[in-house]
């Protein structure tokens, strides 16, 4: 099934508080120009993932996503896991949304 913006925002709680603030600042921190919001992020990412094939990967497990501040953007990294072997893989650190 293809991720959403809701599994997305799930991903990033799971990785801890301090990714969900991170997200969230970069929003509104650049009152009165805001940047995107936490959730237009998070759907731009469901749908960036799933254009990678990885929604519909079944043997693939969506377990964070981390958030780090990177100058002016955010810098989203994801970890999955890989079921068949219990392996843990980190996607490319993505940035973008400026």
């Amino acid at each position: 099934m293809p991720f959403t913006r809701d599994d997305i925002r799930a991903a990033v709680e799971r990785a801890g508080d301090e990714h969900w603030k991170t997200l969230r600042d970069h929003h509104e921190d650049a009152y009165p120009n805001p940047k995107p919001t936490p959730g237009d992020v998070c759907k731009a990412e469901a749908e960036r993932l799933n254009a990678m094939g990885l929604g519909d990967a079944k043997d693939f497990e969506l377990v964070e996503t981390r958030v780090e501040r990177v100058g002016s953007e955010v810098r989203l990294t994801h970890v999955f896991t890989y079921k068949p072997l219990n392996l843990r893989l980190l996607t490319e650190p993505f940035q973008g949304y400026g």
